[in-house]
């Protein structure tokens, strides 16, 4: 069993950061991957980024491209999500979640979820 715990969510202006954090704990950590995704109210939960947990290979949404960067810390069991430039349209409630295998966009591919964080962007 892993349980996922984000932090590092909260209230920002837009054009500004936050840096969001997801700290595993269990057993046995060794994921294919880390990624992190968003729900907005009455909105699909979408793929914002992810990064293998071995070779730290990055994938992201267009959407984030440019502005967002997930790095991870193995020693640490965490995972980060540094946001810049911040949209009002980045509102949502983040996860962070542990990735079974290939494809890397698809929910339906994370076992583990955390809990979430909200991040609300103001314009």
């Amino acid at each position: 069993q892993v349980q996922l715990v984000e932090s590092g969510g909260g209230l920002v202006q837009a054009g500004g950061s936050l840096r969001l954090s997801c700290a595993a704990s269990g057993r046995t950590f060794n994921p294919y991957a880390m990624g992190w995704f968003r729900q907005a109210p009455g909105e699909e939960r979408d793929f914002v980024a992810a990064i293998t947990w071995s070779s730290g290979s990055t994938f992201y949404a267009d959407s984030v491209k440019g502005r967002f960067t997930i790095s991870r810390d193995n020693a640490k069991n965490t995972v980060y999500l540094q946001m810049n430039s911040a949209k009002p349209e980045d509102t949502a409630v983040y996860y962070c979640a542990t990735n079974l295998g290939r494809p890397l966009t698809t929910p339906s591919r994370y076992n583990y979820w955390g809990q979430g964080t909200q991040v609300t962007v103001s314009s």
